[in-house]
């Protein structure tokens, strides 16, 4: 069993920039990590992923060249930096893990196991 804890959520003006942690329990048979989010009324979409060997990336269009996701495997974390934040941003933010070792896609939701609480970002105009 993996537990994930999301923190570095908050309250921003749109411009501005934020980092999520999330910390694993367990990292040793984790293959893929990805960041999550999802808006009042609307669907649960992947934003991010990392490749943890490798420490290949995935974005999805909408956050590329904004955000960045990358990996401390001593701390047994992963981060999403997030810059030039948009009001459209705000979302409850997911981590997810998946111990899957190939995976045909980066944000298909029955490939991540494991999922954090959440962290609140909301963006301000």
């Amino acid at each position: 069993q993996v537990q994930l804890v999301e923190s570095g959520g908050g309250s921003v003006q749109a411009g501005g920039s934020l980092r999520l942690s999330c910390g694993a329990s367990n990292y040793a048979n984790i293959y893929y990590m990805a960041w999550y989010r999802q808006a009042p009324g609307k669907e649960r979409e992947g934003v991010a992923g990392i490749y943890r060997s490798r420490a290949t990336t995935g974005y999805a269009d909408s956050v590329k060249g904004r955000f960045t996701i990358s990996q401390d495997n001593a701390k047994k974390t992963v981060y999403l930096q997030m810059n030039s934040l948009l009001p459209e941003d705000t979302a409850m933010y997911y981590c997810a893990a998946s111990p899957r070792f190939s995976l045909g896609s980066w944000f298909r939701e029955s490939d991540y196991y494991y999922w954090g609480q959440g962290t609140q970002v909301t963006v301000s105009s």
